[in-house]
């Protein structure tokens, strides 16, 4: 009998990626296609916009398909079209601009183009768990750095934690998941104690609250701020982002950057979506109601709650996990946030419109028509209930969402 030759090794990744695990990304679409027909699923734990996009957007992607050449070519390279739209509307020249296929493409080359082994980064903890990974890859294990709160605004915590050969810090304003801002003003200071340190801001949510960075970028060569269309612009699945930074920067990124890396499709439908203003400032006026709204209703009903300048609000109930699965039998997908330190019992919700708010809560009333507790906390005296009393009177940084943060 022949005995079978031993199977080879597998070829061995880099030493620093060998001990990295993957990105823990955790999708409700299966849960979604798997609910009972007629159910309206309300997806509400990624921060996506809760509607289709523009019909603008549609339109356009449907009259680029009826041209001739539409997708047999490569796209638009380096998106020149679109800088140029973006430049309108950010007020940051075209050459401070690089459109990115979703702004976590552009989080990774600038983690790929100014970090290397050994290198020290820091981040505001908690933080945007993808950015890790970037960072990471790279053989670079970030510094977290938490304000005793973590509902304070951070800049005395970085100033603290800055040393004189940090190389990058990322710093997510609004934060997910905490939803605090970062004042421009404190951004600005940070730039120029530690003008050898590159500054990452992370402007995702930008749209929903209004205040930005990106003013300072053109003065300020050590800022990059980045951003998307897959919350507000309602196009995730198109994947396209982009990020501000001074000529110098943006002249050691563009060594490593795919000009052809956003799809055509991407390019046509962001294009149409930032054209659109109207439907715009109109969805982010439902949202802040909706959000508005669901807060009323949850805190009516006990619950502690933080509401953000960012499409999502924050509420701590004390058995986070039944929490979501209850809300997921009735077709409703959330984000439980409680294993993250210092994040005990909190829960992501998506704020969508007025109406699918609304929707929420009628779902939620009838799952506490069968379980009165599940919002519900210890009995008064307990330490949870110190805990809780302290939270809510607080009201610390934008994290609470009245604040300029």
């Amino acid at each position: 009998m022949t005995e079978e030759a031993p199977e080879a090794p597998a070829p061995a990744p880099c030493p620093h990626v060998q001990v990295m695990s993957p990105y823990d990304a955790v999708s409700s679409l299966d849960a979604i296609k798997a609910l009972p027909e007629g159910t309206v699923p309300l997806k509400l734990d990624w921060n996506e916009s809760t509607i289709p996009p523009s019909p603008r957007v549609i339109e356009a992607i449907q009259a680029f398909l009826r041209n001739t050449h539409h997708l047999n070519w490569y796209p638009d390279l380096g998106a020149t079209r679109l800088r140029g739209a973006l430049s309108r509307y950010t007020g940051v020249p075209a050459d401070g601009i690089i459109v990115t296929n979703g702004s976590d493409d552009a989080l990774d080359l600038l983690c790929r183009t100014f970090l290397g082994a050994s290198d020290d980064a820091v981040v505001v903890w908690p933080t945007y768990g993808h950015f890790l990974i970037f960072a990471r890859a790279r053989g670079v294990e970030p510094r977290p750095v938490a304000p005793a709160d973590p509902f304070d605004v951070p800049a005395a915590a970085l100033l603290d934690a800055i040393r004189p050969d940090t190389k990058l810090v990322y710093i997510a304003s609004p934060n997910n998941p905490t939803g605090v801002v970062t004042p421009a003003g404190d951004v600005g200071r940070l730039c120029r104690a530690h003008p050898r340190t590159l500054f990452v801001l992370d402007e995702a949510y930008h749209e929903f609250g209004g205040t930005s960075a990106a003013p300072l970028v053109p003065a300020t060569p050590n800022l990059v701020v980045t951003r998307t269309f897959s919350k507000c612009f309602g196009i995730a699945g198109l994947r396209v982002g982009y990020l501000l930074g001074a000529p110098a920067v943006l002249g050691h990124l563009s060594k490593l950057y795919n000009p052809k890396s956003v799809n055509v499709l991407g390019q046509v439908g962001a294009f149409a979506a930032l054209a659109d203003r109207e439907t715009r400032e109109g969805y982010v006026k439902d949202v802040r109601e909706g959000q508005a709204a669901l807060a009323e209703y949850l805190e009516r009903r006990g619950a502690e709650v933080r509401t953000t300048q960012a499409n999502f609000l924050l509420v701590r109930v004390p058995r986070p996990k039944r929490f979501t699965s209850a809300l997921e039998s009735a077709g409703v997908f959330v984000r439980d946030r409680s294993h993250l330190k210092g994040f005990d019992g909190w829960v992501r919700i998506t704020a969508g419109t007025a109406e699918q708010m609304r929707d929420l809560a009628r779902r939620m009333d009838a799952l506490l028509a069968a379980e009165p507790d599940l919002l519900g906390w210890p009995p008064s005296g307990s330490d949870r209930e110190g805990e809780r009393a302290g939270a809510r009177g607080g009201g610390t940084g934008s994290g609470s969402g009245s604040g300029t943060g």
